[in-house]
Protein backbone atom coordinates (compact mmCIF):
# COMPACT_ATOMS: atom_id res chain seq x y z
CA UNK A 1 0.00 0.00 0.00
CA UNK A 2 0.93 3.48 -0.91
CA UNK A 3 1.88 5.61 2.02
CA UNK A 4 -1.38 7.99 3.18
CA UNK A 5 -0.80 11.75 2.29
CA UNK A 6 -0.44 13.67 5.60
CA UNK A 7 2.93 12.52 6.63
CA UNK A 8 1.69 9.70 8.90
CA UNK A 9 5.40 8.01 10.28
CA UNK A 10 3.53 4.81 11.94
CA UNK A 11 1.66 2.16 10.42
CA UNK A 12 1.01 -0.69 12.93
CA UNK A 13 -0.26 -4.65 13.19
CA UNK A 14 -2.06 -5.25 9.53
CA UNK A 15 -4.30 -7.68 9.61
CA UNK A 16 -6.22 -9.42 5.96
CA UNK A 17 -9.29 -10.47 5.90
CA UNK A 18 -11.18 -12.18 3.20
CA UNK A 19 -14.89 -12.25 2.42
CA UNK A 20 -16.65 -12.19 -1.37
CA UNK A 21 -13.79 -12.12 -3.20
CA UNK A 22 -11.97 -9.22 -2.18
CA UNK A 23 -9.21 -8.53 0.54
CA UNK A 24 -9.34 -5.85 3.35
CA UNK A 25 -6.25 -5.51 5.14
CA UNK A 26 -7.20 -3.59 8.82
CA UNK A 27 -4.33 -1.11 9.88
CA UNK A 28 -3.54 1.19 12.35
CA UNK A 29 -1.66 4.52 11.26
CA UNK A 30 -0.85 7.63 13.16
CA UNK A 31 2.36 9.39 14.81
CA UNK A 32 2.11 7.02 17.88
CA UNK A 33 0.32 9.55 19.82
CA UNK A 34 -2.94 9.49 17.72
CA UNK A 35 -3.64 6.46 16.16
CA UNK A 36 -6.96 5.22 13.66
CA UNK A 37 -7.88 2.21 12.25
CA UNK A 38 -8.47 2.01 8.72
CA UNK A 39 -9.41 -0.24 5.78
CA UNK A 40 -7.63 -1.01 2.28
CA UNK A 41 -9.06 -3.30 -0.28
CA UNK A 42 -7.45 -5.83 -2.95
CA UNK A 43 -8.47 -8.46 -4.88
CA UNK A 44 -5.32 -10.49 -4.37
CA UNK A 45 -3.34 -11.31 -0.97
CA UNK A 46 -0.28 -9.78 -2.65
CA UNK A 47 -2.07 -6.06 -3.30
CA UNK A 48 -1.37 -3.93 -4.70
CA UNK A 49 -3.94 -2.37 -1.08
CA UNK A 50 -5.56 0.70 -1.65
CA UNK A 51 -6.84 2.78 1.28
CA UNK A 52 -10.83 2.96 0.88
CA UNK A 53 -11.18 6.15 2.28
CA UNK A 54 -12.91 5.01 5.55
CA UNK A 55 -11.64 5.98 9.10
CA UNK A 56 -13.03 3.13 11.50
CA UNK A 57 -12.33 4.61 15.03
CA UNK A 58 -12.86 8.11 16.48
CA UNK A 59 -10.69 7.64 19.74
CA UNK A 60 -7.27 9.42 19.77
CA UNK A 61 -5.59 6.21 19.94
CA UNK A 62 -6.57 3.22 18.22
CA UNK A 63 -4.55 -0.01 17.32
CA UNK A 64 -4.14 -4.05 16.53
CA UNK A 65 -7.45 -4.32 14.59
CA UNK A 66 -9.08 -7.79 14.41
CA UNK A 67 -12.47 -8.71 12.33
CA UNK A 68 -14.43 -12.04 13.65
CA UNK A 69 -16.83 -13.79 11.44
CA UNK A 70 -19.64 -14.92 13.71
CA UNK A 71 -21.64 -18.57 12.28
CA UNK A 72 -24.65 -16.26 11.23
CA UNK A 73 -22.21 -14.12 8.93
CA UNK A 74 -22.40 -11.35 11.08
CA UNK A 75 -18.88 -9.34 11.38
CA UNK A 76 -17.00 -7.65 14.63
CA UNK A 77 -14.34 -5.36 14.63
CA UNK A 78 -12.25 -6.06 18.07
CA UNK A 79 -9.15 -3.41 18.51
CA UNK A 80 -7.26 -1.98 21.30
CA UNK A 81 -7.87 1.19 22.73
CA UNK A 82 -7.02 3.64 25.75
CA UNK A 83 -8.99 4.09 28.86
CA UNK A 84 -7.76 7.29 30.86
CA UNK A 85 -10.91 7.31 33.18
CA UNK A 86 -10.03 3.03 34.39
CA UNK A 87 -9.52 1.59 37.82
CA UNK A 88 -6.22 0.10 36.16
CA UNK A 89 -5.24 3.33 33.76
CA UNK A 90 -3.91 2.07 30.15
CA UNK A 91 -5.17 0.52 27.19
CA UNK A 92 -7.57 -2.23 26.89
CA UNK A 93 -9.64 -3.81 23.86
CA UNK A 94 -13.67 -2.93 22.37
CA UNK A 95 -15.58 -4.82 20.06
CA UNK A 96 -17.86 -2.79 17.35
CA UNK A 97 -20.28 -4.72 15.43
CA UNK A 98 -19.50 -4.43 11.46
CA UNK A 99 -22.18 -2.91 9.28
CA UNK A 100 -20.16 -3.91 6.10
CA UNK A 101 -16.44 -4.24 5.90
CA UNK A 102 -16.28 -0.22 6.01
CA UNK A 103 -18.79 0.47 8.62
CA UNK A 104 -18.68 -0.21 12.36
CA UNK A 105 -21.40 0.96 14.44
CA UNK A 106 -19.75 3.67 16.20
CA UNK A 107 -20.69 2.16 19.79
CA UNK A 108 -17.91 0.02 20.50
CA UNK A 109 -17.82 -1.50 23.86
CA UNK A 110 -14.99 -2.48 26.55
CA UNK A 111 -14.10 -6.52 26.29
CA UNK A 112 -11.06 -6.76 28.38
CA UNK A 113 -9.38 -4.38 30.17
CA UNK A 114 -6.45 -4.40 32.75
CA UNK A 115 -7.07 -5.87 36.36
CA UNK A 116 -4.45 -7.79 37.50
CA UNK A 117 -0.53 -6.87 38.09
CA UNK A 118 1.16 -8.73 35.17
CA UNK A 119 -0.67 -6.25 32.76
CA UNK A 120 1.63 -3.44 34.08
CA UNK A 121 3.66 -2.01 31.20
CA UNK A 122 5.06 0.72 33.03
CA UNK A 123 4.21 1.64 36.80
CA UNK A 124 5.23 5.22 35.78
CA UNK A 125 5.16 6.33 32.24
CA UNK A 126 6.40 8.91 31.58
CA UNK A 127 4.73 9.47 28.42
CA UNK A 128 1.44 9.15 30.27
CA UNK A 129 2.11 11.51 33.58
CA UNK A 130 3.60 9.51 35.22
CA UNK A 131 0.62 7.27 35.47
CA UNK A 132 0.60 3.53 36.45
CA UNK A 133 0.07 2.19 33.15
CA UNK A 134 -1.40 -1.52 32.03
CA UNK A 135 -1.66 -2.82 29.10
CA UNK A 136 -3.90 -5.17 27.00
CA UNK A 137 -3.55 -5.24 23.13
CA UNK A 138 -3.76 -7.75 20.44
CA UNK A 139 -6.97 -9.12 20.11
CA UNK A 140 -7.82 -12.46 18.12
CA UNK A 141 -11.47 -14.19 18.70
CA UNK A 142 -12.21 -17.88 18.23
CA UNK A 143 -15.52 -19.39 18.76
CA UNK A 144 -15.71 -23.03 20.48
CA UNK A 145 -18.34 -25.30 21.66
CA UNK A 146 -20.73 -21.80 21.27
CA UNK A 147 -18.68 -19.75 23.53
CA UNK A 148 -16.42 -16.72 22.42
CA UNK A 149 -12.30 -16.63 23.64
CA UNK A 150 -10.91 -13.50 22.97
CA UNK A 151 -6.56 -13.99 22.88
CA UNK A 152 -4.73 -10.83 24.31
CA UNK A 153 -1.32 -9.77 25.17
CA UNK A 154 -1.02 -8.24 28.14
CA UNK A 155 1.99 -6.00 30.32
CA UNK A 156 5.16 -5.41 28.79
CA UNK A 157 7.35 -7.71 26.65
CA UNK A 158 10.22 -6.69 28.97
CA UNK A 159 9.12 -8.13 32.04
CA UNK A 160 8.71 -11.45 32.68
CA UNK A 161 5.45 -11.37 33.26
CA UNK A 162 4.62 -10.46 29.55
CA UNK A 163 2.37 -13.15 27.52
CA UNK A 164 -0.70 -14.21 25.92
CA UNK A 165 -3.92 -15.09 27.48
CA UNK A 166 -7.40 -14.98 27.01
CA UNK A 167 -11.01 -13.97 28.25
CA UNK A 168 -14.52 -15.79 27.50
CA UNK A 169 -18.10 -14.74 26.97
CA UNK A 170 -21.21 -16.92 25.96
CA UNK A 171 -22.18 -14.49 23.73
CA UNK A 172 -21.10 -11.22 21.73
CA UNK A 173 -23.77 -8.62 22.76
CA UNK A 174 -22.62 -8.84 26.43
CA UNK A 175 -22.66 -5.32 27.74
CA UNK A 176 -20.34 -6.40 30.87
CA UNK A 177 -16.40 -7.09 30.04
CA UNK A 178 -15.22 -10.91 29.73
CA UNK A 179 -14.22 -13.23 31.99
CA UNK A 180 -10.57 -13.24 32.15
CA UNK A 181 -8.65 -15.93 32.85
CA UNK A 182 -5.24 -15.98 33.87
CA UNK A 183 -4.60 -13.82 37.16
CA UNK A 184 -0.81 -14.15 36.64
CA UNK A 185 -0.26 -16.20 39.87
CA UNK A 186 -2.83 -18.76 40.20
CA UNK A 187 -3.07 -18.98 36.55
CA UNK A 188 -0.35 -18.39 34.52
CA UNK A 189 -0.89 -16.29 30.59
CA UNK A 190 -0.59 -19.51 27.86
CA UNK A 191 2.08 -18.19 26.51
CA UNK A 192 4.75 -16.14 28.85
CA UNK A 193 8.44 -15.39 28.34
CA UNK A 194 11.01 -18.17 29.37
CA UNK A 195 13.86 -17.07 31.04
CA UNK A 196 17.09 -18.00 28.40
CA UNK A 197 15.00 -19.54 26.15
CA UNK A 198 11.94 -17.47 24.46
CA UNK A 199 11.96 -13.89 24.96
CA UNK A 200 8.35 -11.94 24.99
CA UNK A 201 5.84 -14.15 23.02
CA UNK A 202 2.64 -11.96 21.78
CA UNK A 203 0.36 -10.28 19.88
CA UNK A 204 -0.81 -13.98 18.12
CA UNK A 205 -3.17 -14.83 15.42
CA UNK A 206 -4.74 -17.97 14.76
CA UNK A 207 -4.79 -19.94 11.30
CA UNK A 208 -5.72 -23.37 10.45
CA UNK A 209 -2.87 -25.81 10.15
CA UNK A 210 -2.87 -27.76 6.50
CA UNK A 211 -4.90 -30.53 7.32
CA UNK A 212 -7.72 -27.69 8.05
CA UNK A 213 -8.95 -29.10 11.43
CA UNK A 214 -5.73 -28.42 13.86
CA UNK A 215 -5.31 -24.96 14.50
CA UNK A 216 -2.21 -22.89 15.08
CA UNK A 217 -0.76 -20.01 17.30
CA UNK A 218 1.13 -17.83 15.14
CA UNK A 219 2.81 -15.07 17.27
CA UNK A 220 6.12 -12.77 17.79
CA UNK A 221 9.17 -13.26 19.94
CA UNK A 222 12.11 -11.65 20.41
CA UNK A 223 15.59 -12.78 19.58
CA UNK A 224 18.14 -13.47 22.64
CA UNK A 225 20.22 -10.28 21.69
CA UNK A 226 16.84 -8.46 21.43
CA UNK A 227 17.66 -7.37 18.00
CA UNK A 228 14.77 -8.35 16.24
CA UNK A 229 11.36 -9.96 16.53
CA UNK A 230 10.87 -13.13 15.25
CA UNK A 231 7.47 -15.59 13.86
CA UNK A 232 6.82 -18.16 15.95
CA UNK A 233 3.85 -21.12 15.67
CA UNK A 234 2.96 -23.75 17.95
CA UNK A 235 -0.79 -25.77 18.18
CA UNK A 236 -3.22 -24.29 19.53
CA UNK A 237 -6.33 -26.37 21.26
CA UNK A 238 -9.12 -26.54 24.03
CA UNK A 239 -9.43 -29.17 26.87
CA UNK A 240 -12.75 -28.48 28.54
CA UNK A 241 -12.94 -24.86 28.69
CA UNK A 242 -9.30 -24.22 28.83
CA UNK A 243 -7.70 -23.04 25.91
CA UNK A 244 -4.21 -24.53 25.14
CA UNK A 245 -0.93 -23.23 23.28
CA UNK A 246 2.01 -26.20 22.64
CA UNK A 247 4.60 -23.88 23.33
CA UNK A 248 6.58 -21.51 23.28
CA UNK A 249 8.60 -24.07 21.85
CA UNK A 250 12.06 -23.46 21.51
CA UNK A 251 13.19 -27.19 20.05
CA UNK A 252 12.24 -28.82 16.80
CA UNK A 253 8.51 -29.93 16.77
CA UNK A 254 6.90 -32.34 14.93
CA UNK A 255 5.90 -31.52 11.34
CA UNK A 256 2.18 -29.86 11.22
CA UNK A 257 -0.79 -32.72 9.66
CA UNK A 258 -0.63 -32.70 6.09
CA UNK A 259 -4.01 -33.50 3.93
CA UNK A 260 -3.89 -36.89 1.81
CA UNK A 261 -4.43 -34.88 -1.61
CA UNK A 262 -4.78 -31.41 -3.10
CA UNK A 263 -6.12 -30.30 -6.00
CA UNK A 264 -2.86 -29.33 -7.52
CA UNK A 265 -1.71 -32.75 -9.55
CA UNK A 266 -4.52 -34.39 -9.11
CA UNK A 267 -6.60 -32.71 -12.29
CA UNK A 268 -3.64 -32.47 -14.50
CA UNK A 269 -3.73 -36.05 -15.03
CA UNK A 270 -7.42 -36.75 -15.17
CA UNK A 271 -8.99 -39.34 -16.59
CA UNK A 272 -5.60 -41.40 -16.86
CA UNK A 273 -6.20 -44.91 -15.54
CA UNK A 274 -5.59 -45.33 -11.61
CA UNK A 275 -5.95 -42.05 -11.09
CA UNK A 276 -8.78 -40.59 -8.67
CA UNK A 277 -10.30 -38.03 -10.87
CA UNK A 278 -12.35 -39.15 -13.88
CA UNK A 279 -14.41 -36.58 -16.10
CA UNK A 280 -17.67 -38.04 -16.37
CA UNK A 281 -19.54 -35.13 -18.54
CA UNK A 282 -18.60 -31.63 -19.92
CA UNK A 283 -15.58 -29.71 -20.47
CA UNK A 284 -13.05 -29.85 -18.02
CA UNK A 285 -9.64 -27.97 -18.16
CA UNK A 286 -6.82 -27.29 -15.81
CA UNK A 287 -6.26 -23.68 -15.89
CA UNK A 288 -3.05 -22.57 -13.24
CA UNK A 289 -4.29 -24.37 -9.80
CA UNK A 290 -7.40 -24.72 -10.65
CA UNK A 291 -9.96 -26.67 -12.61
CA UNK A 292 -12.35 -25.15 -15.01
CA UNK A 293 -15.90 -26.49 -16.39
CA UNK A 294 -15.70 -24.84 -19.41
CA UNK A 295 -19.21 -26.07 -21.27
CA UNK A 296 -22.34 -24.16 -20.22
CA UNK A 297 -25.01 -26.24 -22.00
CA UNK A 298 -26.32 -29.47 -19.92
CA UNK A 299 -25.06 -30.88 -17.05
CA UNK A 300 -21.60 -31.45 -16.50
CA UNK A 301 -20.04 -33.85 -14.04
CA UNK A 302 -16.42 -34.90 -12.54
CA UNK A 303 -16.06 -37.45 -9.70
CA UNK A 304 -13.67 -38.20 -7.49
CA UNK A 305 -13.09 -41.69 -5.83
CA UNK A 306 -13.36 -41.66 -1.83
CA UNK A 307 -11.48 -44.62 -0.23
CA UNK A 308 -12.80 -43.13 3.59
CA UNK A 309 -15.64 -43.18 5.01
CA UNK A 310 -14.19 -40.14 7.74
CA UNK A 311 -12.78 -36.93 6.09
CA UNK A 312 -12.67 -33.50 5.70
CA UNK A 313 -13.39 -31.66 2.55
CA UNK A 314 -12.55 -28.32 1.67
CA UNK A 315 -12.95 -26.66 -2.07
CA UNK A 316 -13.12 -23.08 -3.33
CA UNK A 317 -15.75 -22.43 -6.05
CA UNK A 318 -16.56 -19.80 -8.33
CA UNK A 319 -18.86 -18.93 -11.48
CA UNK A 320 -17.14 -18.07 -14.93
CA UNK A 321 -19.83 -16.06 -16.28
CA UNK A 322 -22.73 -14.02 -15.46
CA UNK A 323 -25.15 -17.00 -17.41
CA UNK A 324 -27.85 -18.52 -15.37
CA UNK A 325 -27.27 -22.21 -14.07
CA UNK A 326 -26.08 -23.76 -11.01
CA UNK A 327 -22.45 -25.57 -9.61
CA UNK A 328 -21.54 -26.82 -6.35
CA UNK A 329 -20.85 -30.34 -5.37
CA UNK A 330 -22.34 -33.72 -4.64
CA UNK A 331 -21.47 -36.94 -2.72
CA UNK A 332 -22.69 -40.50 -4.25
CA UNK A 333 -23.01 -43.90 -3.35
CA UNK A 334 -22.06 -45.38 -7.54
CA UNK A 335 -24.31 -43.55 -9.60
CA UNK A 336 -26.75 -42.54 -6.85
CA UNK A 337 -26.98 -38.68 -5.24
CA UNK A 338 -26.78 -39.10 -1.74
CA UNK A 339 -26.48 -34.80 -1.62
CA UNK A 340 -26.21 -32.05 -3.74
CA UNK A 341 -25.08 -28.30 -2.70
CA UNK A 342 -25.58 -26.24 -5.68
CA UNK A 343 -25.37 -22.95 -6.04
CA UNK A 344 -28.10 -20.74 -7.71
CA UNK A 345 -26.44 -17.15 -8.53
CA UNK A 346 -30.28 -16.13 -10.86
CA UNK A 347 -32.21 -16.62 -7.36
CA UNK A 348 -29.30 -15.92 -5.05
CA UNK A 349 -30.10 -18.77 -3.62
CA UNK A 350 -28.44 -22.58 -3.20
CA UNK A 351 -30.12 -25.85 -3.30
CA UNK A 352 -29.75 -28.60 -1.36
CA UNK A 353 -30.79 -31.74 -1.73
CA UNK A 354 -30.30 -35.25 0.48
CA UNK A 355 -31.31 -38.70 0.80
CA UNK A 356 -32.15 -40.02 4.11
CA UNK A 357 -33.98 -42.81 5.55
CA UNK A 358 -37.27 -41.04 4.81
CA UNK A 359 -36.12 -40.70 1.06
CA UNK A 360 -35.26 -37.30 -0.82
CA UNK A 361 -35.13 -33.88 1.18
CA UNK A 362 -34.50 -30.32 -0.55
CA UNK A 363 -34.25 -27.14 0.99
CA UNK A 364 -33.80 -23.98 -0.75
CA UNK A 365 -31.05 -21.54 1.30
CA UNK A 366 -30.92 -17.50 0.58
CA UNK A 367 -27.26 -16.63 -0.08
CA UNK A 368 -25.94 -13.19 1.36
CA UNK A 369 -26.84 -9.71 0.11
CA UNK A 370 -24.76 -8.99 -2.44
CA UNK A 371 -23.21 -12.40 -3.06
CA UNK A 372 -20.95 -12.31 -5.72
CA UNK A 373 -20.61 -16.01 -7.83
CA UNK A 374 -17.53 -14.86 -9.62
CA UNK A 375 -15.84 -14.70 -6.22
CA UNK A 376 -14.43 -17.65 -4.91
CA UNK A 377 -16.13 -19.03 -2.32
CA UNK A 378 -15.44 -21.89 0.34
CA UNK A 379 -17.07 -24.77 0.81
CA UNK A 380 -16.34 -27.58 3.48
CA UNK A 381 -17.90 -31.00 4.36
CA UNK A 382 -17.84 -32.62 7.74
CA UNK A 383 -18.35 -36.54 6.81
CA UNK A 384 -18.86 -39.20 9.50
CA UNK A 385 -20.18 -42.21 7.73
CA UNK A 386 -23.27 -41.11 6.89
CA UNK A 387 -23.53 -38.12 9.46
CA UNK A 388 -22.95 -35.13 6.88
CA UNK A 389 -22.37 -31.49 8.09
CA UNK A 390 -21.85 -28.67 5.61
CA UNK A 391 -20.60 -25.19 5.82
CA UNK A 392 -20.42 -21.98 3.06
CA UNK A 393 -17.75 -19.27 3.97
CA UNK A 394 -17.67 -20.78 7.45
CA UNK A 395 -21.35 -20.37 8.23
CA UNK A 396 -22.65 -23.62 8.83
CA UNK A 397 -25.66 -24.81 6.16
CA UNK A 398 -27.68 -26.33 8.68
CA UNK A 399 -27.90 -26.37 12.65
CA UNK A 400 -27.60 -29.98 13.00
CA UNK A 401 -25.85 -32.82 10.63
CA UNK A 402 -27.64 -34.59 8.16
CA UNK A 403 -27.95 -38.15 8.28
CA UNK A 404 -27.81 -40.01 4.62
CA UNK A 405 -29.53 -43.14 3.82
CA UNK A 406 -25.79 -44.71 2.74
CA UNK A 407 -22.40 -43.99 3.37
CA UNK A 408 -20.40 -42.39 -0.06
CA UNK A 409 -18.07 -43.66 -2.10
CA UNK A 410 -17.46 -41.01 -4.42
CA UNK A 411 -17.57 -36.83 -4.53
CA UNK A 412 -19.01 -34.83 -8.10
CA UNK A 413 -17.90 -31.49 -9.25
CA UNK A 414 -21.31 -30.65 -10.70
CA UNK A 415 -22.29 -27.83 -13.32
CA UNK A 416 -25.86 -27.43 -14.42
CA UNK A 417 -25.78 -25.05 -17.77
CA UNK A 418 -23.18 -23.10 -15.85
CA UNK A 419 -19.59 -22.65 -16.25
CA UNK A 420 -17.57 -22.79 -13.13
CA UNK A 421 -14.15 -23.23 -11.85
CA UNK A 422 -13.06 -25.38 -8.67
CA UNK A 423 -9.80 -24.81 -6.61
CA UNK A 424 -7.85 -25.62 -3.11
CA UNK A 425 -9.46 -28.70 -2.81
CA UNK A 426 -8.00 -30.45 0.13
CA UNK A 427 -9.55 -33.90 1.41
CA UNK A 428 -8.22 -35.06 5.05
CA UNK A 429 -9.32 -38.33 6.26
CA UNK A 430 -10.12 -38.62 9.81
CA UNK A 431 -12.41 -37.08 12.59
CA UNK A 432 -13.47 -34.89 15.41
CA UNK A 433 -16.22 -35.44 18.15
CA UNK A 434 -16.46 -33.12 20.56
CA UNK A 435 -19.92 -35.23 21.92
CA UNK A 436 -22.23 -32.62 21.40
CA UNK A 437 -25.64 -32.87 21.78
CA UNK A 438 -26.34 -34.13 18.46
CA UNK A 439 -23.24 -36.16 17.75
CA UNK A 440 -23.57 -38.29 20.63
CA UNK A 441 -24.21 -41.69 19.24
CA UNK A 442 -22.25 -40.57 15.96
CA UNK A 443 -20.09 -43.75 14.95
CA UNK A 444 -19.30 -45.28 18.05
CA UNK A 445 -19.95 -48.71 18.39
CA UNK A 446 -18.69 -51.52 20.72
CA UNK A 447 -15.69 -54.23 19.62
CA UNK A 448 -16.57 -57.33 18.74
CA UNK A 449 -13.59 -57.92 20.05
CA UNK A 450 -13.64 -58.99 23.84
CA UNK A 451 -10.34 -57.73 26.07
CA UNK A 452 -10.01 -60.73 28.00
CA UNK A 453 -11.47 -59.12 31.10
CA UNK A 454 -15.24 -59.16 29.83
CA UNK A 455 -15.40 -55.16 29.93
CA UNK A 456 -16.64 -53.49 26.90
CA UNK A 457 -14.40 -51.07 24.18
CA UNK A 458 -15.95 -48.76 22.03
CA UNK A 459 -14.61 -47.75 18.87
CA UNK A 460 -14.83 -45.62 15.82
CA UNK A 461 -13.70 -45.02 13.13
CA UNK A 462 -11.71 -46.21 9.67
CA UNK A 463 -8.34 -49.04 10.69
CA UNK A 464 -5.57 -46.22 9.46
CA UNK A 465 -1.81 -47.38 9.18
CA UNK A 466 -0.34 -44.12 10.11
CA UNK A 467 -2.26 -41.62 12.49
CA UNK A 468 -2.43 -38.60 14.73
CA UNK A 469 -4.83 -39.18 18.24
CA UNK A 470 -5.78 -35.85 20.30
CA UNK A 471 -7.81 -36.46 23.21
CA UNK A 472 -8.92 -35.00 26.27
CA UNK A 473 -9.51 -36.97 29.46
CA UNK A 474 -10.21 -35.74 32.59
CA UNK A 475 -9.53 -38.78 35.60
CA UNK A 476 -13.06 -38.65 37.52
CA UNK A 477 -12.02 -41.88 39.45
CA UNK A 478 -9.37 -39.40 40.89
CA UNK A 479 -7.09 -42.46 41.48
CA UNK A 480 -5.54 -45.54 40.05
CA UNK A 481 -8.36 -47.88 38.01
CA UNK A 482 -9.75 -48.78 35.38
CA UNK A 483 -11.91 -46.05 34.99
CA UNK A 484 -9.26 -43.63 33.43
CA UNK A 485 -8.05 -46.47 30.68
CA UNK A 486 -8.10 -46.01 27.01
CA UNK A 487 -6.65 -48.01 23.72
CA UNK A 488 -4.53 -45.91 21.47
CA UNK A 489 -3.94 -48.30 18.65
CA UNK A 490 -6.73 -50.68 18.77
CA UNK A 491 -6.45 -53.50 15.86
CA UNK A 492 -8.85 -55.82 14.43
CA UNK A 493 -6.02 -59.21 15.53
CA UNK A 494 -4.59 -57.28 18.83
CA UNK A 495 -5.84 -54.65 21.31
CA UNK A 496 -2.51 -52.62 21.44
CA UNK A 497 -1.30 -51.40 24.76
CA UNK A 498 -3.78 -50.47 27.64
CA UNK A 499 -3.23 -46.53 29.31
CA UNK A 500 -4.30 -45.54 32.32
CA UNK A 501 -4.10 -42.58 33.69
CA UNK A 502 -3.51 -42.17 37.55
CA UNK A 503 -2.06 -40.96 40.40
CA UNK A 504 0.98 -42.66 42.11
CA UNK A 505 3.37 -42.02 45.11
CA UNK A 506 5.31 -39.08 42.85
CA UNK A 507 2.77 -37.22 40.60
CA UNK A 508 0.01 -38.51 37.87
CA UNK A 509 1.55 -40.95 35.05
CA UNK A 510 -0.02 -42.25 32.18
CA UNK A 511 0.39 -46.34 32.95
CA UNK A 512 1.03 -48.64 30.08
CA UNK A 513 -0.61 -52.24 31.08
CA UNK A 514 2.86 -53.90 29.99
CA UNK A 515 6.17 -51.53 30.39
CA UNK A 516 7.36 -48.67 32.45
CA UNK A 517 5.24 -45.75 33.51
CA UNK A 518 5.09 -42.27 32.01
CA UNK A 519 5.67 -39.33 34.31
CA UNK A 520 3.40 -36.31 33.78
CA UNK A 521 5.70 -33.56 34.87
CA UNK A 522 5.06 -31.77 37.75
CA UNK A 523 3.04 -28.67 38.03
CA UNK A 524 0.22 -27.67 35.69
CA UNK A 525 -1.82 -31.50 35.72
CA UNK A 526 -5.13 -30.58 37.43
CA UNK A 527 -7.28 -34.30 37.32
CA UNK A 528 -10.57 -31.63 38.18
CA UNK A 529 -9.73 -30.67 34.46
CA UNK A 530 -9.62 -32.03 31.16
CA UNK A 531 -6.09 -32.72 30.23
CA UNK A 532 -5.00 -33.77 26.41
CA UNK A 533 -2.92 -36.22 25.48
CA UNK A 534 -1.24 -36.20 21.46
CA UNK A 535 -0.43 -39.54 19.97
CA UNK A 536 1.31 -40.23 16.90
CA UNK A 537 1.27 -44.10 15.29
CA UNK A 538 3.61 -44.69 12.58
CA UNK A 539 3.98 -48.04 11.74
CA UNK A 540 4.60 -49.81 14.87
CA UNK A 541 6.12 -46.47 16.79
CA UNK A 542 4.22 -44.52 18.79
CA UNK A 543 5.09 -41.40 20.61
CA UNK A 544 3.22 -39.49 23.27
CA UNK A 545 3.08 -35.55 24.34
CA UNK A 546 0.64 -34.16 27.32
CA UNK A 547 0.18 -30.46 26.62
CA UNK A 548 3.56 -29.85 24.70
CA UNK A 549 5.69 -31.94 27.15
CA UNK A 550 6.91 -35.29 25.48
CA UNK A 551 6.27 -38.29 27.86
CA UNK A 552 7.62 -41.35 25.70
CA UNK A 553 7.35 -43.57 22.90
CA UNK A 554 5.53 -47.32 22.83
CA UNK A 555 5.64 -50.27 20.46
CA UNK A 556 2.04 -50.83 19.27
CA UNK A 557 0.91 -53.98 16.60
CA UNK A 558 1.21 -53.99 13.23
CA UNK A 559 -1.18 -53.15 11.36
CA UNK A 560 -3.89 -50.84 11.58
CA UNK A 561 -5.47 -49.33 14.44
CA UNK A 562 -8.36 -47.29 15.88
CA UNK A 563 -8.75 -45.27 18.84
CA UNK A 564 -10.48 -47.84 21.65
CA UNK A 565 -12.38 -46.31 25.01
CA UNK A 566 -12.55 -48.69 27.36
CA UNK A 567 -15.67 -48.46 29.76
CA UNK A 568 -14.78 -50.14 33.27
CA UNK A 569 -16.53 -50.11 35.88
CA UNK A 570 -16.85 -46.35 36.90
CA UNK A 571 -17.02 -42.98 34.77
CA UNK A 572 -14.29 -41.58 32.28
CA UNK A 573 -15.07 -38.73 30.74
CA UNK A 574 -13.79 -37.65 27.46
CA UNK A 575 -14.13 -33.92 26.02
CA UNK A 576 -12.71 -34.44 22.34
CA UNK A 577 -11.34 -37.15 20.59
CA UNK A 578 -9.82 -35.99 17.26
CA UNK A 579 -8.25 -38.49 15.00
CA UNK A 580 -6.37 -37.64 11.66
CA UNK A 581 -4.68 -39.68 8.88
CA UNK A 582 -0.92 -39.20 8.80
Amino acid sequence: MEPLPGGNTMYWAPEVFYENGLFYMYYSVGNETLMEIRVAVAEQPSGPFVDSGHKLTSQQFAIDAHVFKDEDGSLYLFYATDFLEYTHIGTGTVIDRLLDPFTPTGQPRPVTRARYDWQVYDPHRPEKGGVRWHTIEGPFVLKHRGRYYQMFSGGNWQNLSYGVSYAISDSLDRQEEWDQVADGEKILPVLRTIPGKVIGPGHNSVVRGPDNRQLFCVYHRWAEDGSERLLAIDPLDWAGERLLVAGPSFTPQPLPVLPITGLAGRFEDMGKPGLDWKPLSGEWQVQGKALHQENIYGPAEASFRLDYGYFLLEIDLKALSSQPGSYGLGINRGEACLLSFLIEPEGNQARLTWQDGSGFQEQMLTLPSGFNPRAYHLLRLEVQDRQISIALDFVPVQHSPLILADQADNLRLICREAVASFAGFTLTPGWEDLFLADQMAAGWQESEKGTGDHLAVFTKGELLENYELVLNIRPDGAGPGESNSFFPAWGNQESGPKLTLRQAAAGWVLQPDQGPELPIPPGGFDPLLFQQFRFRKQGQRMTISWEGHFLGELQVPVGPARIGIFHGTAVTTFDMVRVTAL
